[in-house]
């Protein structure tokens, strides 16, 4: 096993390197220290071929023009939070409004568009870089001085781990996901219509036309969310069930997890025989079917378009802020924030 390191550009005199982890199998998997993004995956097919399978791009100036957080670690808070304003111990903050009237994904300057300290990471078990940042008080609105970091590790078994870690020195919110859009097909030969997709859930969230939760945890039964023996992407796209049509005609929904570490999220594409195994510390994972993706420009040579990936977010579920009833984003002082999600990619020979 070894890590490649790489320039991949500059921003504001800072240096951005890439780092690609390279297992004994053949596995790849690049990431660059502007918002720990993950920029390309390399897994092999049921006949051995080595493809990537995540969305992404060639060079920095490409994604400082994109905003669909490709790859990206978002933060502070991942997802949507109401009115972009909160309360703790009846203090307010304010935050940007960057989606209409509401805040997505850490705000303007969210953890997805700063530069992070990186160091390498080599043992016989595991190779992997770690990522490092230290968020001011007052960051985007948020209170406290926020140390995180981010590891990303490969080992022989092609499975990528990515750990979050973190502190802060006053009460305030935390709630990361990496948002890698994933299709299997190998090197975007195929949209992600036919992938299957499997989750250990029997319920989601209710959304309104914003994408904010009502707070309603609804039952996937007899509904295009019950992904319980897998059903393909496409169902829920051409369906007229009214949380698909408001979603853009697909996915954008959290799903609350009924077991944790358990092969509690599966992703297939049956013409590659590509899967990808996912199990978390998180209590949701939002997925999202690219519903909203851009139509202009490229994508490595592919023709941007909707629903050439899927989105497998596992976090905390979105505004848990306004619901008390969701599990706690809230970090206190000096507390030890961990969470653990790890990625298994493999393939099936039939």
């Amino acid at each position: 096993m070894k890590v490649i390191q790489a320039s991949f550009g500059q921003i504001d005199n800072q240096m951005i390197n890439s780092f690609t982890l390279v297992n004994d199998q053949g596995m790849e998997i690049t990431s660059i220290n502007y918002g720990c993004i993950i920029t390309k995956i390399l897994a092999p097919d049921k006949h051995g071929n080595f493809e990537n399978v995540v969305l992404g791009y060639d060079s920095l100036d490409e994604y400082l023009k994109n905003n669909a957080f490709f790859g990206a670690v978002c933060g502070r808070v991942a997802g949507r939070i109401k009115g972009g304003a909160f309360e703790l111990d009846g203090q307010a903050y304010s935050l940007a409004q960057n989606d209409h009237n509401n805040h997505l994904h850490g705000g303007l300057k969210g953890f997805d568009k700063v530069v992070w300290d990186a160091k390498v990471i080599e043992n016989e078990q595991e190779i992997g870089v770690q990522f490092s940042y230290l968020s001011p008080d007052g960051e985007e609105g948020y209170p406290g001085n926020l140390a995180i970091k981010v590891t990303y590790t490969l080992n022989n078994n092609n499975e990528l781990t990515i750990r979050y870690a973190a502190n802060t020195d006053q009460k305030t919110l935390l709630n990361v996901t990496n948002h890698s859009y994933f299709n299997l097909s190998g090197d975007l030969k195929r949209d992600i219509l036919k992938h299957s997709l499997k989750i250990k859930s029997d319920k989601f969230l209710e959304l309104n036309h914003e994408l904010l939760p009502t707070g309603n945890l609804l039952d996937v039964e007899n509904t295009p969310f019950d992904f319980s023996n897998g059903r393909h992407i496409n169902t829920g796209v051409t369906s007229d069930y009214q949380q698909n049509l408001l979603a853009g005609n697909g996915y954008d929904h959290p799903f609350l997890l009924s077991t944790n570490q358990d092969n509690e999220i599966v992703l297939q594409d049956s013409e590659s025989g590509r899967t990808l195994t996912i199990e978390t510390a998180e209590s949701g994972v939002v997925v999202y079917s690219g519903n909203s993706l851009s139509g202009e420009g490229e994508i490595r040579g592919v023709p941007s378009r909707k629903h050439l990936g899927i989105c497998l977010e596992t976090q905390g579920l979105p505004d848990a802020i306004h619901h008390p009833h969701f599990p706690s984003w809230i970090l206190e002082k000096d507390e030890e924030y961990c969470s653990v999600t790890k990625y298994r990619f493999g393939y099936e020979e039939r």
